[in-house]
Parts: C-alpha cells; sequence; structure tokens
C-alpha cells in the first residue's frame, strides 16, 4: 500500500468533553484510521463508564442521593439524584442569544460549552426562518426552592412536582439547561408549543448541536415529569444524536454503561 502525507483530526465526539486529536505524516491507511477509530471508542467507552449512574452518586445518613460528577456534561439530575445546595457552576456566561425578557438575569447564563452550543442552535434557527426566545436558563438551588415553594402553595406538592423540580433537583442548577420559546406559544412555557412549528423545528434540529428534550413526550413515567417541549439539556452533539434517534430518556441512556 502508497504511503501518503496528510493530517488527521479526530473529531469530537462530546463537545465539551476533550478527546485526544492526532496528526499523522506519511503513514498507510490501515495505520492511521483503525487505530484512531479504536483510541476515540476506547475514550468514549471509559468516558460513559466513569458517568454511569452507578459511579456518580454518594447517598448521606440520611437517605439523601447527591450526585458526585458535578462538572460533567452528562451529569444525571432527577427526582432521586440531588445537586448540592451550594453548588453553582463556575463557568457561567450569558449566551449571545435572544432572550424573551429584557435587563440583566442569572437564568440568562448557561455554562460556557453549552452557551456556544446554544447561540449556534439560534443561527441555524435564523437561517431557516425560525424565531425563538430562550426564556430560563441557570438556576440556583435558592431560586428553584422558591418557585416550587410557590408552585406547591398553588397546586399541591404532588401536582406542583410533575412540572417543578424540588430544589436541588432541577437541570436549571446545572448550567446545561435553557427553555426555549416562540411568539407562536406567548413566550410562555406550554405543551402547546411543542405543536407550534417553532417547537416542531427544534425537536427535529435541537440534536444536531448538542441538545435533547429533556423531558419528551409519553416519557413521564422514565424522567418523573410531564412532556415539556421547551426543555433543552445540553449532552454533546454524539450523545444527542444517539439520544434523540434510539428515542432514549438521559437515564435509559447512561443505563446502559454500567
Amino acid at each position: 500500500m502508497s504511503s501518503f502525507t496528510r493530517k488527521s483530526i479526530i473529531s469530537t465526539l462530546l463537545v465539551g468533553s476533550v478527546l485526544a486529536s492526532t496528526a499523522f505524516t506519511t503513514l498507510p491507511i490501515n495505520q492511521i484510521f483503525n487505530p484512531v477509530a479504536s483510541a476515540a471508542s476506547s475514550t468514549f467507552s471509559k468516558f460513559l463508564k466513569d458517568n454511569a449512574p452507578s459511579r456518580t452518586i454518594t447517598t448521606s445518613s440520611k437517605g439523601v442521593a447527591t450526585v458526585t460528577n458535578l462538572s460533567s456534561t452528562v451529569v444525571l439530575v432527577n427526582k432521586k439524584r440531588n445537586l448540592p445546595s451550594t453548588y453553582e457552576p463556575k463557568d457561567l456566561v450569558v449566551p449571545n442569544i435572544p432572550f424573551s425578557f429584557s435587563g440583566s438575569s442569572p437564568k440568562k447564563q448557561m455554562r460556557k460549552v453549552a452557551a456556544s452550543a446554544m447561540e449556534k442552535l439560534f443561527a441555524a434557527a435564523k437561517k431557516d426562518g425560525i424565531d425563538i426566545k430562550a426564556v430560563s436558563g441557570y438556576r440556583s438551588y435558592a431560586t428553584q426552592k422558591a418557585i416550587f415553594d410557590r408552585n406547591a402553595s398553588i397546586k399541591g406538592e404532588a401536582v406542583a412536582n410533575k412540572t417543578s423540580a424540588r430544589p436541588g433537583q432541577s437541570e436549571h442548577q446545572t448550567g446545561l439547561a435553557m427553555d426555549i420559546s416562540s411568539a407562536s406559544a406567548g413566550y410562555d412555557l406550554q405543551q402547546s408549543f411543542g405543536n407550534t412549528k417553532e417547537g416542531k423545528w427544534l425537536k427535529a434540529n435541537a440534536h444536531k448541536y448538542g441538545f435533547i428534550i429533556r423531558y419528551g413526550k409519553d416519557q413521564e413515567k422514565l424522567t418523573g415529569y410531564s412532556y415539556e417541549p421547551w426543555h433543552v439539556r445540553y449532552v454533546g452533539v454524539y450523545i444527542a444524536g444517539e439520544i434523540t434517534s434510539q428515542k432514549l430518556t438521559l437515564e435509559q441512556y447512561l443505563e446502559r454503561a454500567k
């Protein structure tokens, strides 16, 4: 087999997760691509194994289960997996995207890697003639507590917890989630958004930029929450594609890597 000169850079399997980029010069094809694919696959498998639900949890003497992989782009937070009340991402920034409200606010923030991906998503939407705006991103533990307590006082705790997370159990505290809506939905966070052209576009395209519709339709028994077509969660392009194409929840996807 003839030799050739070529630089090959490994595609990023997980946006926000660093996989080695390697340059090769004057090597046969079979010596280049097979080792690269093998190394990437091995790194990815290790990443999933390290972030498996069973490996990223600690339980206190009071029975409270707290996640340990706080900085991971696939940190799993739900009704059985809590974030510490003191946790706040260290890399929060405000993405350059349109919001449904003016002025400064913590809820405009996202973690840097998610913010960058969100900018690309909004740019793609604009190019396709889709007018969407961000409604709510990062929320502190205290803010989530205020929101849940208010909803619980109106609806009762059981009903409130179908659409609102208890403090420590909200993905918004991770800085990796954003609620999105449109003028056609009155910029409200309602299920009818999923039937709008904007909601349909978001569902069809979010994964291309590393996001999933975290609480999908008919997945309440798996996620613990009602259908939320407006709530997108960053997990990285490759994983988002897998979850979306296989119609899985984040719980189901991560459980496979035990």
